[in-house]
């Protein structure tokens, strides 16, 4: 799926939700959390696999069920000790539409897709060239740039959260 896609496909689930729920739509919370789900695992796999060689593709790691349970547990684990669950639920739910959006074919056909299981089992074989990569890899080169940009400022807005409970918890 395209990011555009990974987006609509997460996002509107969350916002119905939220809309029958509550009456209102999300917070900006919820929806960035949501819409960095669900681009997270592209963020991550796709320059580590096309920019930088170190992966075997760009849909294994953080694309992989032995690595997306742990971190779904640790965002949500630090969602309820933050008392903001439904940024936690938004962030898990994005996420792993996604990995439901890049396998459902597979999935439909009532198969495990090989790369929801890496490292247990080998990564599906795929050109090394991805088909958007575009002339001398372009697109490569500005997905990761975007993919920095858009994990950086999600590491600042983080490590700021973290700072923010650690004082709230030592003045308590």
């Amino acid at each position: 799926m395209f990011p555009h896609e990974h987006l609509l496909v997460a996002l509107l689930p969350v916002v119905a939700y939220v809309a029958v729920r509550d009456r209102h739509l999300p917070t900006r919370g919820v929806t960035f959390a949501a819409a960095v789900g669900s681009q997270f695992p592209d963020l991550v796999d796709k320059p580590l696999a096309h920019q930088f060689g170190v992966l075997p593709s760009g849909r294994v790691f953080i694309h992989s069920l032995p690595f997306a349970f742990p971190i779904a547990v640790a965002v949500l684990a630090y969602g309820h000790y933050t008392e903001r669950p439904r940024v936690a639920g938004a962030f898990v739910a994005a996420y792993l539409s996604h990995l439901v959006g890049d396998t459902y074919q597979i999935l439909l056909a009532g198969q495990v897709p090989p790369d929801l299981l890496w490292p247990f089992v080998a990564a599906q074989p795929r050109p090394v060239v991805p088909f958007w990569a575009g002339v001398d890899g372009i697109n490569v080169r500005l997905w990761t740039a975007f993919s920095a940009v858009v994990l950086g400022v999600t590491l600042v807005v983080i490590g700021r959260d973290i700072r923010r409970q650690v004082r709230r918890t030592t003045r308590a």
